[in-house]
């Protein structure tokens, strides 16, 4: 992995682009659309990104194909989604209550992403649902259950945090890639082919509490990848069951 090489703040080029006046931040948010499941087919058949800003449980427990997973709960809502949508593409959202995605589209106004939503699935996963569309599912994974089926049935485990928090410790013989590097970069392709993890295998994706896994898990769908368990808790919780983990050196640790 090129660790050296920078890679891209989210949402760059429309950052750059307000910075340098060729193009306006939002003056006060306009009134998201509504979509029908119809609308959204549609759109989504025409390149548009489905940003499902529920918690990682909720989409776990079923969400639209291709859609992404990035939690409106976190602090880092906006910088998430202008990390994993490519710059200039349009966006739609999928919350839990249709107010929600007011709420949405209010705080990715700080970086100028408000511009390229076209509007929510109104009565979210339900409505499609009820209108006779698919759904998928992806299964949630205790540390106690990982830490067992890592020994007995070969699950392989990537971890999707930063370099400093695999640092600090993570489970022995895991992959570290972090979700943003499974995203197209400025000028780069998404790393898909540094994990070096078949497709088709059993990977169980942590984090530190579950939900950039849960984003990364969405990414890695949209690639191909087919049997994936998203870790409850993440690391966090593995840490406070006093399960084993190991440092960048290489020894026992804890975290905390």
């Amino acid at each position: 992995m090129d660790e050296d090489q920078p890679i891209k703040p989210a949402n760059i080029l429309n950052i750059v682009a307000i910075n340098q006046g060729r193009r306006e931040l939002t003056r006060g948010i306009s009134k998201i659309r509504a979509l029908n499941p119809a609308d959204v087919e549609s759109l989504l058949k025409d390149g548009h990104y489905l940003v499902d800003a529920r918690s990682s449980a909720a989409w776990g427990a079923g969400h639209v194909e291709g859609s992404l997973n990035v939690q409106m709960s976190s602090p880092e809502f906006e910088q998430r989604v202008g990390w994993v949508v490519p710059d200039d593409s349009p966006i739609i959202l999928l919350t839990h209550k249709d107010d929600e995605a007011q709420s949405c589209l209010y705080d990715m106004g700080f970086i100028g992403l408000d511009q390229f939503v076209v509007g929510f699935l109104e009565g979210g996963l339900p409505a499609w649902m009820n209108s006779g569309r698919p759904v998928q599912t992806t299964p949630q994974l205790d540390v106690f259950t990982l830490n067992e089926r890592m020994s007995s049935n070969g699950l392989r485990v990537l971890d999707a945090r930063e370099q400093d928090e695999w640092d600090d410790g993570h489970i022995d013989g895991a992959v570290m890639m972090p979700y943003t590097r499974l995203a197209p970069q400025l000028g780069k392709a998404p790393r898909f082919d540094e994990l070096n993890l078949e497709k088709d295998a059993s990977i169980a994706v942590t984090c530190a509490t579950g939900n950039r896994s849960s984003t990364a898990i969405s990414l890695m769908l949209r690639e191909g990848y087919t049997r994936l368990y998203n870790v409850t808790g993440g690391m966090e919780a593995w840490g406070n069951a006093r399960l084993p983990m190991v440092d960048a050196t290489g020894a026992a640790c804890s975290l905390g």
